[in-house]
Protein backbone atom coordinates (compact mmCIF):
# COMPACT_ATOMS: atom_id res chain seq x y z
CA UNK A 1 0.00 0.00 0.00
CA UNK A 2 2.72 2.49 0.84
CA UNK A 3 3.50 2.79 -3.11
CA UNK A 4 0.08 3.58 -4.06
CA UNK A 5 -0.43 6.81 -4.55
CA UNK A 6 -4.22 6.81 -3.83
CA UNK A 7 -5.37 4.05 -1.38
CA UNK A 8 -9.43 2.94 -1.40
CA UNK A 9 -10.84 1.66 2.14
CA UNK A 10 -13.96 0.26 1.85
CA UNK A 11 -15.75 -0.05 5.05
CA UNK A 12 -18.75 -2.32 6.00
CA UNK A 13 -21.05 0.77 6.60
CA UNK A 14 -20.93 1.26 2.59
CA UNK A 15 -18.58 3.95 2.75
CA UNK A 16 -15.46 4.16 0.98
CA UNK A 17 -12.16 6.57 1.04
CA UNK A 18 -10.12 7.26 -1.42
CA UNK A 19 -6.97 8.40 0.57
CA UNK A 20 -3.94 10.70 -1.46
CA UNK A 21 -1.11 8.75 -0.20
CA UNK A 22 1.92 11.24 -1.70
CA UNK A 23 2.83 12.95 1.93
CA UNK A 24 3.10 15.50 3.39
CA UNK A 25 1.40 18.06 0.53
CA UNK A 26 -0.07 15.09 -1.72
CA UNK A 27 1.14 16.93 -4.96
CA UNK A 28 -1.06 16.17 -7.79
CA UNK A 29 1.12 14.09 -10.54
CA UNK A 30 0.31 12.71 -13.54
CA UNK A 31 0.75 9.02 -11.95
CA UNK A 32 -1.59 9.75 -9.06
CA UNK A 33 -4.32 11.47 -11.15
CA UNK A 34 -4.56 8.27 -13.02
CA UNK A 35 -5.02 6.40 -9.82
CA UNK A 36 -7.35 8.86 -8.90
CA UNK A 37 -9.25 8.36 -12.06
CA UNK A 38 -9.24 4.43 -11.55
CA UNK A 39 -10.34 4.24 -7.87
CA UNK A 40 -13.04 6.37 -8.79
CA UNK A 41 -14.01 4.16 -11.52
CA UNK A 42 -13.74 1.26 -9.18
CA UNK A 43 -15.87 2.89 -6.48
CA UNK A 44 -18.56 3.61 -8.83
CA UNK A 45 -18.99 0.34 -10.04
CA UNK A 46 -19.05 -1.49 -6.82
CA UNK A 47 -22.96 -1.64 -5.18
CA UNK A 48 -21.58 -2.10 -1.95
CA UNK A 49 -20.13 1.39 -1.93
CA UNK A 50 -22.83 4.32 -0.93
CA UNK A 51 -20.93 7.00 -0.74
CA UNK A 52 -17.30 8.42 -0.55
CA UNK A 53 -15.10 10.45 1.52
CA UNK A 54 -11.58 12.15 -0.66
CA UNK A 55 -8.96 12.27 2.04
CA UNK A 56 -5.63 13.55 2.03
CA UNK A 57 -2.62 13.88 4.59
CA UNK A 58 -2.93 16.33 7.98
CA UNK A 59 -0.85 18.67 6.65
CA UNK A 60 -2.46 19.10 3.33
CA UNK A 61 -5.47 17.70 0.91
CA UNK A 62 -3.54 18.42 -2.01
CA UNK A 63 -1.27 21.20 -1.96
CA UNK A 64 -1.56 21.70 -5.93
CA UNK A 65 -0.21 19.97 -8.92
CA UNK A 66 3.18 18.48 -9.89
CA UNK A 67 4.86 22.04 -11.03
CA UNK A 68 8.13 19.97 -12.09
CA UNK A 69 5.60 18.69 -14.56
CA UNK A 70 4.56 21.52 -16.43
CA UNK A 71 7.32 21.83 -18.71
CA UNK A 72 5.74 23.78 -21.67
CA UNK A 73 2.22 24.42 -23.33
CA UNK A 74 2.25 20.48 -24.75
CA UNK A 75 2.89 19.23 -21.04
CA UNK A 76 0.63 20.99 -19.77
CA UNK A 77 -2.16 20.09 -22.50
CA UNK A 78 -1.27 16.24 -21.26
CA UNK A 79 -1.31 16.95 -17.61
CA UNK A 80 -5.05 19.34 -18.27
CA UNK A 81 -6.30 16.13 -19.71
CA UNK A 82 -5.16 13.93 -16.67
CA UNK A 83 -6.72 16.36 -14.32
CA UNK A 84 -10.18 16.31 -16.34
CA UNK A 85 -10.58 12.79 -16.89
CA UNK A 86 -9.54 12.06 -12.88
CA UNK A 87 -11.91 15.33 -11.22
CA UNK A 88 -14.44 14.31 -13.90
CA UNK A 89 -14.53 10.06 -12.74
CA UNK A 90 -14.69 11.63 -9.25
CA UNK A 91 -17.84 14.40 -9.79
CA UNK A 92 -19.60 11.25 -11.47
CA UNK A 93 -19.39 8.71 -8.78
CA UNK A 94 -23.19 7.94 -8.12
CA UNK A 95 -23.24 8.70 -5.09
CA UNK A 96 -22.20 11.33 -2.21
CA UNK A 97 -18.31 12.09 -2.37
CA UNK A 98 -17.17 14.33 0.74
CA UNK A 99 -13.76 15.88 0.71
CA UNK A 100 -12.23 15.80 4.12
CA UNK A 101 -9.96 19.22 3.78
CA UNK A 102 -6.93 19.33 6.94
CA UNK A 103 -4.28 21.61 5.64
CA UNK A 104 -4.00 23.05 2.44
CA UNK A 105 -6.34 22.21 -0.17
CA UNK A 106 -4.87 24.85 -3.36
CA UNK A 107 -4.60 25.14 -6.79
CA UNK A 108 -5.66 21.39 -8.69
CA UNK A 109 -6.37 20.52 -4.63
CA UNK A 110 -9.34 22.84 -4.32
CA UNK A 111 -10.42 21.79 -7.64
CA UNK A 112 -10.84 18.45 -6.60
CA UNK A 113 -12.43 19.24 -3.39
CA UNK A 114 -14.83 21.31 -5.62
CA UNK A 115 -15.61 18.18 -7.85
CA UNK A 116 -16.76 16.34 -4.51
CA UNK A 117 -20.20 17.14 -3.55
CA UNK A 118 -19.87 18.33 -0.22
CA UNK A 119 -16.69 19.59 1.59
CA UNK A 120 -15.71 19.12 5.31
CA UNK A 121 -12.68 21.67 6.54
CA UNK A 122 -10.51 21.76 9.36
CA UNK A 123 -10.79 25.37 11.38
CA UNK A 124 -6.99 25.35 10.65
CA UNK A 125 -7.67 25.17 6.24
CA UNK A 126 -6.35 27.27 3.86
CA UNK A 127 -7.88 26.94 0.89
CA UNK A 128 -7.33 28.74 -2.57
CA UNK A 129 -6.50 29.12 -6.58
CA UNK A 130 -2.61 30.53 -6.27
CA UNK A 131 -2.09 29.84 -9.85
CA UNK A 132 -2.31 33.00 -11.17
CA UNK A 133 0.80 33.49 -9.11
CA UNK A 134 2.98 31.24 -11.00
CA UNK A 135 1.38 33.69 -14.46
CA UNK A 136 -1.02 31.03 -15.60
CA UNK A 137 -4.62 30.43 -14.99
CA UNK A 138 -6.61 27.50 -12.90
CA UNK A 139 -7.16 24.52 -15.31
CA UNK A 140 -8.85 21.84 -13.70
CA UNK A 141 -11.64 23.37 -12.89
CA UNK A 142 -11.53 26.27 -11.03
CA UNK A 143 -12.99 28.98 -13.41
CA UNK A 144 -16.04 26.32 -13.79
CA UNK A 145 -16.78 24.68 -10.78
CA UNK A 146 -15.81 27.85 -8.29
CA UNK A 147 -18.25 30.82 -9.99
CA UNK A 148 -20.88 27.82 -9.58
CA UNK A 149 -20.25 27.50 -5.82
CA UNK A 150 -18.98 31.52 -4.91
CA UNK A 151 -20.60 33.33 -7.44
CA UNK A 152 -18.71 35.12 -10.45
CA UNK A 153 -17.62 37.90 -8.42
CA UNK A 154 -16.12 36.13 -5.87
CA UNK A 155 -14.51 33.56 -7.99
CA UNK A 156 -13.05 36.24 -10.19
CA UNK A 157 -11.36 38.02 -7.22
CA UNK A 158 -10.37 34.47 -5.57
CA UNK A 159 -8.83 33.74 -8.92
CA UNK A 160 -7.28 36.94 -10.41
CA UNK A 161 -5.69 37.67 -6.51
CA UNK A 162 -4.35 33.99 -6.00
CA UNK A 163 -4.93 34.18 -2.36
CA UNK A 164 -5.24 31.39 0.42
CA UNK A 165 -8.91 31.66 2.15
CA UNK A 166 -9.53 30.73 5.54
CA UNK A 167 -11.88 28.25 6.86
CA UNK A 168 -14.22 30.76 8.67
CA UNK A 169 -14.34 32.98 5.14
CA UNK A 170 -14.51 29.87 2.89
CA UNK A 171 -17.98 28.48 5.14
CA UNK A 172 -19.40 31.98 4.62
CA UNK A 173 -19.26 32.21 0.79
CA UNK A 174 -20.35 28.52 0.60
CA UNK A 175 -17.22 27.25 -0.96
CA UNK A 176 -16.43 24.80 2.00
CA UNK A 177 -20.22 23.36 4.09
CA UNK A 178 -18.98 22.63 7.55
CA UNK A 179 -15.88 23.32 9.57
CA UNK A 180 -14.44 21.71 12.51
CA UNK A 181 -11.32 21.12 14.24
CA UNK A 182 -8.74 19.64 12.59
CA UNK A 183 -8.92 16.05 14.33
CA UNK A 184 -12.54 16.05 14.18
CA UNK A 185 -12.80 16.32 10.09
CA UNK A 186 -12.76 12.92 8.85
CA UNK A 187 -14.75 11.62 11.56
CA UNK A 188 -17.32 14.30 10.63
CA UNK A 189 -17.11 13.55 6.75
CA UNK A 190 -17.35 9.83 7.83
CA UNK A 191 -20.04 10.12 10.05
CA UNK A 192 -22.09 12.24 7.13
CA UNK A 193 -21.30 9.77 4.70
CA UNK A 194 -22.57 7.07 7.20
CA UNK A 195 -25.90 8.85 6.52
CA UNK A 196 -26.29 8.93 3.45
CA UNK A 197 -25.32 5.56 2.67
CA UNK A 198 -27.91 3.83 5.09
CA UNK A 199 -30.25 6.20 2.91
CA UNK A 200 -32.38 5.08 -0.12
CA UNK A 201 -28.99 4.96 -2.50
CA UNK A 202 -31.10 4.60 -6.47
CA UNK A 203 -32.73 7.70 -5.31
CA UNK A 204 -29.98 9.28 -3.73
CA UNK A 205 -28.25 8.67 -7.59
CA UNK A 206 -31.33 10.34 -9.43
CA UNK A 207 -31.44 13.08 -7.51
CA UNK A 208 -27.86 13.91 -7.61
CA UNK A 209 -28.17 13.15 -11.33
CA UNK A 210 -30.80 15.40 -11.42
CA UNK A 211 -29.12 18.57 -9.58
CA UNK A 212 -25.77 18.04 -11.49
CA UNK A 213 -27.40 17.75 -14.78
CA UNK A 214 -29.64 20.44 -14.58
CA UNK A 215 -27.02 23.18 -13.26
CA UNK A 216 -25.35 22.27 -17.13
CA UNK A 217 -28.55 23.97 -18.97
CA UNK A 218 -31.32 26.25 -18.74
CA UNK A 219 -33.89 25.69 -16.41
CA UNK A 220 -36.47 24.57 -18.98
CA UNK A 221 -34.24 21.56 -19.74
CA UNK A 222 -33.45 20.42 -15.93
CA UNK A 223 -36.78 20.70 -15.20
CA UNK A 224 -37.29 17.71 -17.79
CA UNK A 225 -34.26 16.06 -16.49
CA UNK A 226 -35.70 16.12 -12.76
CA UNK A 227 -39.09 14.88 -14.24
CA UNK A 228 -37.52 11.84 -15.92
CA UNK A 229 -35.36 10.65 -12.48
CA UNK A 230 -38.51 11.25 -10.66
CA UNK A 231 -40.58 8.87 -12.79
CA UNK A 232 -37.69 6.42 -12.84
CA UNK A 233 -37.48 6.73 -8.53
CA UNK A 234 -40.62 4.76 -8.71
CA UNK A 235 -39.51 1.42 -10.32
CA UNK A 236 -37.07 1.13 -7.35
CA UNK A 237 -37.88 -1.50 -4.44
CA UNK A 238 -37.08 1.59 -1.96
CA UNK A 239 -39.82 4.19 -3.28
CA UNK A 240 -42.14 0.68 -3.25
CA UNK A 241 -40.90 0.72 0.88
CA UNK A 242 -40.34 4.08 1.54
CA UNK A 243 -44.67 4.83 0.61
CA UNK A 244 -45.70 1.49 2.27
CA UNK A 245 -43.84 2.70 5.65
CA UNK A 246 -45.30 6.10 5.55
CA UNK A 247 -48.76 5.21 4.89
CA UNK A 248 -48.48 2.88 7.68
CA UNK A 249 -45.95 4.01 9.99
CA UNK A 250 -45.86 7.78 9.05
CA UNK A 251 -42.50 9.60 8.00
CA UNK A 252 -38.96 8.71 8.66
CA UNK A 253 -39.85 5.34 9.66
CA UNK A 254 -38.61 3.50 6.38
CA UNK A 255 -35.60 0.56 6.08
CA UNK A 256 -33.77 0.85 3.19
CA UNK A 257 -31.67 -1.72 0.94
CA UNK A 258 -30.50 0.50 -1.80
CA UNK A 259 -32.39 -1.79 -4.27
Amino acid sequence: MADELVIIERGSDGVAVLRLNRPPMNPLSHALLDELGSAATAVSADPAVRAVVVGGSEKAFAAGADINEFEDQEAARRVGAAFRAAFDAVAGIPCPVIAAIRGYALGGGLELAMSCDLRVAADTARVGQPEILLGIIPGAGGTQRLPRLVGPARAKELVWSGRQVRADEALAIGLVDRVVASDEVEETAMRLAASFADGPAAAIALAKRAIDGGLDGPLPGGLDLEHECFVESFATDDARAGIASFLEHGPGKAKFTGR
